[in-house]
């Protein structure tokens, strides 16, 4: 199964893991209230915050063998276990990946599938 979003849908963002800060300069100033708590209150089920709305991108997903995989930056990855939020909801009806650049490579730190609930 493959969902598709157009692509100025897409969010920006900025590396957030490690206690990165994240910068919103007023590019989502459209997102009612209740949208952009629900992106301050997720957390991966490691416990770690996924961090904020200008972290997040909406994406487009695939599924095969029943691991999800999302495009990041032109390449197509696989969501590990930990980061996938089934238990959030998610207000937005499309699915979000939230990742961050480290040493070189892209770690996925979290994802909640567009029919989370």
């Amino acid at each position: 199964m493959r969902r598709m979003v157009p692509a100025g849908l897409m969010m920006g963002s900025l590396a957030c893991a490690s206690l990165a800060f994240a910068v919103d300069n007023g590019q989502f100033e459209n997102v009612p209230p209740d949208v952009r708590a629900w992106f301050k209150s997720v957390i991966a089920p490691n416990g770690v915050p996924c961090c904020d709305v200008s972290d997040g991108h909406r994406t487009s997903y695939d599924v095969r063998d029943g691991t999800y995989w999302v495009p990041i930056e032109g390449r197509w990855m696989a969501v590990p276990e930990r980061a996938i939020i089934r238990d959030r909801g998610n207000p937005i009806g499309e699915a979000v990946v939230w990742y961050v650049h480290h040493r070189g490579d892209i770690i996925i730190s979290c994802f909640v599938p567009a029919d989370a609930v």
